[in-house]
């Protein structure tokens, strides 16, 4: 039996950096696959209530890409809006802006001893480089990979809504044997993901607008840019919140004179971020949702290592679910305990 046990241990070893190897060269399957699971489950309270109605599948699934459509139409709508308030900028705020930049630049590289020949130009000299028709190509590459994962996304959630791939079912098969286990494991799923979602949408909605008003108060340029900005990177749980607040401090350095009203806009942006994902997720979140905050931090680095971008935006409700699989079982419920912070020696640990 010890042998036994000590192969398990070893097979298990090589198994688990095998999986995330093909999660990772396999992206172009798995983001599309994962994303569409939680925007399905988004959608499926709205199906079965369809279903009651006696609605046939055919116009239930069309009605949510309709819907889905709308929400992109509308995003695109808003990307327009901020893109043609930069485009309609007056020429001499760029120029402001990269006096600016090279004064800041020219005193880090004071700070830091950094000597750089007399009248070569700080763009040019730091970005030599780099080559447009090379960047070109990879913007070109960068934006044909979103749109083959846009369109897989959308037919993997249609998949995922007429029941060609029945996730509860899936999640009978292979990891909650029991037919009862598995329908409460796949409600207690669905209902953390959407309760998460809708509670992130929210915050992320009023932290955009936020921001937005504050650069409309204080003349800050480009407010529906920046709303925007903070709302989506709003959805990278931690890391988000710092960036935007970084970005839109310096951005307000290029406008503003270093005086109190630089210092009172910061406060004003820093005092959104710290009420909206600091005191008013938490509340709306509840305690049924928490996770260590070390497992976030954890979870965060790995699934962006892994996918990018989207595995940091993916990697909280990835956690969430890992979570409630891992309660489902009494060898593996510790570990669930600890990614929430609710283990006994984690708790006697922060009381010492």
């Amino acid at each position: 039996m010890k042998d036994l046990k000590t192969t398990n241990t070893l097979l298990l070893i090589i198994i688990i950096p095998l999986v995330f190897y093909l999660l990772k060269i396999l992206s172009f399957i798995f983001i599309p696959l994962i994303s569409s699971m939680f925007i399905a489950l988004l959608f499926l309270p709205l199906m079965r209530w369809l279903k009651k109605k006696n609605i046939p599948k055919p116009l239930s699934i069309s009605a949510i890409i309709i819907i889905i459509l709308g929400i992109l139409i509308f995003g695109g709508k808003l990307i327009q809006l901020s893109t043609n308030e930069i485009i309609s900028a007056d020429s001499s705020f760029f120029e402001k802006a990269e006096t600016k930049l090279v004064g800041l630049i020219e005193s880090i590289e004071s700070f830091l001893g950094i000597q750089r020949l007399k009248g070569d130009n700080v763009i040019i000299h730091y970005f030599q480089n780099n080559n447009i028709f090379e960047n070109f190509g990879t913007t070109l590459d960068f934006v044909g990979n979103t749109l083959t994962m846009i369109l897989m996304t959308v037919f993997f959630v249609i998949l995922l809504l007429s029941e060609s791939i029945n996730f509860q079912k899936l999640l009978n098969l292979t990891l909650v044997k029991s037919k009862y286990s598995s329908v409460r494991t796949f409600m207690k799923i669905e209902k953390d993901i959407i309760k998460f979602v809708w509670v992130k949408f929210l915050i992320s909605l009023l932290t955009g607008i936020g921001f937005s008003l504050a650069c409309i108060f204080f003349g800050i340029s480009f407010p529906i840019f920046w709303g925007l900005f903070a709302f989506f990177i709003n959805f990278v749980q931690m890391v988000g919140s710092i960036v935007s607040v970084a970005l839109l401090s310096l951005f307000a350095f290029v406008e503003l004179e270093p005086t109190g009203t630089l210092l009172f806009f910061i406060i004003a942006i820093t005092a959104v971020q710290v009420l909206m994902g600091g005191i008013l997720e938490p509340i709306f979140m509840g305690k049924t949702f928490s996770i260590n905050v070390i497992t976030v931090i954890v979870m965060l680095m790995l699934w962006g290592y892994i996918w990018g971008v989207p595995g940091l935006i993916m990697s909280i409700p990835i956690t969430v679910f890992t979570k409630i699989i891992l309660e489902q079982f009494p060898k593996t419920r510790n570990i669930s305990s600890l990614m929430a912070g609710n283990s006994p020696n984690v708790k006697s640990f922060w009381k010492e």
